[in-house]
């Protein structure tokens, strides 16, 4: 049997945080908030990835030939359904 986890203080305010953000009612209501939140943090760290191949900032000025351009939308596939994210572009 798996060993049941104590949420801490800490925890109980993050899902309280999230409950008020995304309205949280219904289990429908808890997918969707996933699905936000796991498609932010996927956007979050391809963005990192880009930064740091081109060793720099987005919008930051560099003598660096290599430049952005822009982004293309794409949808992962996950078991919450469809997330839409927009996919930096070298």
């Amino acid at each position: 049997m798996a060993r049941r986890r104590k949420l801490t203080e800490g925890k109980k305010n993050i899902i309280a945080g999230l409950i008020e953000e995304y309205d949280i009612k219904t289990a429908n209501d808890i997918q969707e908030a996933l699905k936000d939140l796991l498609g932010g943090t996927i956007q979050e760290m391809l963005e990192a990835e880009l930064n740091e191949h081109l060793g720099y900032e987005s919008y930051e000025r560099s003598d660096n030939p290599d430049y952005r351009n822009g982004t293309k939308p794409k949808k992962l596939k996950s078991s919450y359904g469809e997330i839409p994210i927009d996919v930096p572009q070298d």
